[in-house]
Order: structure tokens, then C-alpha cells, then sequence
């Protein structure tokens, strides 16, 4: 009976060696799961973001600017990278954007729009200039000549030369010629590209000129510079109905042309110009993240100065006004940074936060029901030996000798053993530990009974000897059991 016990014995420890290895080579699984989620997770979070821009027409100013900007973000590896895509034009870049083939684009504010288009950056601000020429001296005439267009309201019957294709400029001198009281049918107007000044600076046929950018642009002082050589000393027209324009189209701006703008010898003009101008954009959809936009905005903010050395029209740029009414909405990442209201980073990822907490409460519930699966048979086992131990509990009453209720003791020794190491393994519970105290509880009662009754039967000395030892044995076992419980 010895050796069985010994065999079950050992049989006993190497499975809950095995169970051990099992839940050991578990728990690594489940931390290296862990681990490599919020790896991934960070490795998502911290890259950059990458945003596809539309622009247009290849060389154009627009198009040098986002190659440098794009080629600034790149070198300084921050938060935000950006993918240029190169189009025809303007119009094209908007209809990307429509699509959701851009995140962003360029695109001149009167221009048709995707509904749900909205302003990131301005990217310059464009200001129409109208001049008409005075007209050449003639040989030994020292009488300065006059102008026969004085105004816009001079301009019904006579053809305007416009530089740039885009039908938006002809439209905007439309809208002018309208609010200034002049039927823009009775207007005729010639297009030119940016490359056909000096096409247009031999036009006789025309007696006004118009061209629509920034004040420090190039195109238009070297125009207003060709048609003063080819017809003499350019006379300004300033737009007198400028404020009403921009009351009656948002996306125009009452301005005035500072004097001496444009560089030539006179500089011109000698006096401010009333006029109005259109903000050429940056532009992006509604549905672009506002920590996306955000972080756009501030990185363009604070690389402008390394964009403006390789294309000096980046200084240009500058943020929209968001205390203005305007047709085209700012995107709320950009007046987020703008109004100081931007999110903190516990605002945008306090969500996630609860919701990490939720799973990982959800992977311990896991763990534990996982740990009381695995640990099923050792549970099992307890029951059993308690049962075991109830029995032997019944037939310590009929018990006829000392040494039978030693061999009984014995074998509840071996069953507290494994009972306190499935305890420490935690395959049990202190309610289960507890139940199998009384159990405990109630042999040992029932060991001293019997023991008491055998004393009182006549005793030869071998069974007084055995008796004396048995005792011994009893009161090892209560100190025992007093200490597991």
C-alpha cells in the first residue's frame, strides 16, 4: 500500500509540474500578445501622417512652394509628411479634393468649391491691378499726354487685355464691371498667358490692362513695366465699389494698393489704389481629423522661414482670420490652434485610455476564469479528498487496532501535503481550503473517540507500545492541520 502511495504520489506531482509549465508558457504567450499590441499601437500612433496635396500647374509658384514644403517636412521628420500631386491646374486640384483622391489642396477662393471644402492656410493673398496706358508723347511735344480711360466706368466699348487663362480672372472683372455700374457684355476681353506679356504689350487694339496676384509678383510689375514702354505711363483705376463687392461676394476683400509697389523709374503708382483682392488657399474637407489639421498647421507655421528660402513667395502665407464671416468655413483644427482651444492630449485620448482599462479588465476576468479552467482537475481532486477523507472518518469508528488508525493518519498526511500545495499553486481557493478543514476536523475527532475506546479495552505491551505511538502520531497531525487551516 506504501509503494502505491509513493506511485500515486509522484504521479500527482508531475502532472501539476506539467500544469505548471503549461500556465507559466500561457501567461508569456498572453504577455508577449500584450506587449506586441501596444507595440503596434505606438508604432501607429507616432508615425507621421502622411497627406496628399493637389496642385497645379507644374512650375507654377503654387507648385515650387509645396515642393519645398513637402521637402521641409520630409528633413525635419516630424508629425506630418505630405505627397504631392502635380495637376493641369487649379480646377483639377478641387475636383481631386471633391473626389477624396487629396487630403488637401490649392486653390484660389472664387473658384468652385467642393461643398465640403474648408480653409487650412492662406497661401497669399491676391490683389487685382486695372491700369490703361496714357498714351505716348508725340515727337517734340512737350504736352504730358492724357489718358483717355480715367476710370472703370470709361472702360464700356473698349477691350481689356487679362493675364492668365483661368476663366476666373475674366469672371472677377465681370463682378467689378457690374458693381461699378458697367454692362460687362459691352466689355470686350483678350486672355494672355503668363508667358505672353510682351504679346500683349504690342496689342494695339488694347486700351486696359488687368492682372490678378500678390503685389510682389514678378508677372505683374513686368507687364505694368511693357505696357508703359509700349503705350506710355500707366494710369491706375482704382475699383470705387470695392467694400460693396465684398459685402455682396465674401470671398473678395476690400484693399488698397500701396504706392510705389511696382519697381520702375518713376516707381508706381504715386498714390494708394482702392481695389480688392482674393486669398488663394490651402484647403482641405471637413471630414480631415482636427488633430490632423492641427498638426499641419503648426508644422507649416513653423518651417514657413525654411520654405521661404528656397521659394521667397512662402512668407506669404499666414493663417485666416477667424473672426471674419467669409463663404468658405475654417476647418476646426486650424482655429482650434488659431482660438487657443485646441484639445490636450488627454481630452483626445482620455476615451482610449478607459477603454484600455476596460479590456485589460476584461483579460484578467479572462486570466482567472482561464486559471479556474485549467485548474479543474486539482479542484476535482480536493473533492475527492475530502470524500476520502469523510470515509475514513466512518471507518475510523469500526477501526479494531492502533495500527489501523495509523495507516489512516498516514494517508490523511499525504492528502494534507497535496491539498496545501495545490493551495499554494492557487488551483484552490481559502472557502475550499476551509471545507477540507472540516473535514480534517471531524477525522481527527474521530481518531481521538477511537483511540479513547481502544485505551480503555485490555492491552497487551506491544499494543500499549503501538498505543503510545499513535498518540504521538495524532498530536503531530492536529498541529499539522491547526497549521494548514
Amino acid at each position: 500500500m506504501s509503494s502505491s502511495n509513493a506511485q500515486t504520489k509522484s504521479g500527482h506531482a508531475a502532472r501539476r509540474e506539467r500544469k505548471r509549465t503549461k500556465t507559466l508558457l500561457l501567461i508569456l504567450a498572453i504577455g508577449f500578445l500584450i506587449f506586441g499590441a501596444a507595440a503596434v499601437a505606438l508604432y501607429y500612433g507616432l508615425r507621421p501622417t502622411t497627406l496628399r496635396i493637389a496642385v497645379g500647374p507644374p512650375g507654377s509658384n503654387d507648385h515650387k512652394v509645396i515642393e519645398a514644403m513637402s521637402e521641409a517636412f520630409a528633413s525635419e521628420s516630424r508629425t506630418v509628411r505630405l505627397t504631392t500631386i502635380t495637376t493641369r491646374g487649379t480646377a483639377e486640384a478641387l475636383a481631386l479634393l471633391g473626389a477624396g483622391k487629396a487630403d488637401l489642396a490649392v486653390g484660389r477662393g472664387d473658384l468652385e468649391m467642393p461643398p465640403d471644402a474648408q480653409t487650412v492656410v492662406v497661401l497669399r493673398k491676391n490683389f487685382v491691378v486695372l491700369w490703361s496706358p496714357s498714351g505716348l508723347k508725340g515727337k517734340g511735344s512737350k504736352r504730358k499726354p492724357t489718358p483717355k480711360i480715367k476710370e472703370i466706368a470709361d472702360l464700356e466699348g473698349h477691350r481689356v487685355g487679362v493675364i492668365g487663362k483661368t476663366p476666373a480672372n475674366a469672371a472677377l472683372l465681370r463682378v467689378i464691371l457690374s458693381a461699378s455700374g458697367v454692362e460687362a457684355d459691352k466689355v470686350p476681353v483678350t486672355q494672355f498667358g503668363t508667358d505672353q506679356l510682351e504679346e500683349m504689350a504690342r496689342d494695339r487694339a488694347l486700351d486696359a490692362f488687368m492682372a490678378v496676384g500678390p503685389l510682389d509678383s514678378k508677372i505683374t510689375s513686368d507687364a505694368v513695366a511693357l505696357t508703359a514702354r509700349a503705350h506710355g505711363e500707366p494710369k491706375f483705376l482704382a475699383i470705387n465699389a470695392s467694400q460693396a463687392i465684398a459685402l455682396k461676394h465674401p470671398r473678395y476683400e476690400s484693399e488698397e494698393i500701396p504706392p510705389s509697389i511696382f519697381n520702375a523709374s518713376p516707381a508706381w503708382p504715386d498714390d494708394k489704389v482702392e481695389t480688392i483682392s482674393v486669398n488663394h488657399l490651402i484647403l482641405a474637407r471637413n471630414a480631415l481629423s482636427e488633430t490632423t489639421v492641427a498638426a499641419f498647421y503648426r508644422q507649416q507655421l513653423a518651417l514657413r522661414q525654411a520654405i521661404a528660402r528656397q521659394v521667397p513667395g512662402a512668407t506669404q502665407m499666414t493663417k485666416p482670420d477667424t473672426e471674419k464671416e467669409t463663404e468658405l468655413p475654417i476647418h476646426r483644427g486650424t482655429a482650434a490652434v488659431i482660438d487657443g482651444t485646441e484639445r490636450t492630449f488627454l481630452d483626445k485620448y482620455g476615451d482610449y485610455f478607459w477603454f484600455a482599462l476596460l479590456i485589460l479588465s476584461g483579460i484578467g476576468s479572462a486570466g482567472a476564469w482561464l486559471r479556474q479552467y485549467l485548474n479543474r482537475d486539482e479542484r476535482d481532486e480536493n473533492t475527492s479528498h475530502r470524500n476520502r477523507i469523510l470515509a475514513m472518518a466512518s471507518r475510523v469508528r469500526t477501526a479494531e487496532s492502533d495500527q489501523a488508525l495509523l495507516s489512516m493518519q498516514r494517508e490523511v498526511d499525504a492528502i494534507i501535503g497535496e491539498t496545501l500545495e495545490y493551495y499554494d499553486d492557487g488551483a484552490i481557493e481559502e472557502e475550499e481550503l476551509a471545507a477540507f478543514g472540516l473535514a480534517l476536523e471531524l477525522f481527527n475527532h474521530a481518531v481521538t473517540e477511537r483511540r479513547a475506546e481502544l485505551q480503555a479495552a485490555p492491552l497487551n505491551p506491544a499494543g500499549s507500545s503501538a498505543l503510545g505511538r499513535g498518540l504521538a502520531i495524532s498530536t503531530s497531525t492536529c498541529f499539522r492541520t491547526d497549521r494548514a487551516e
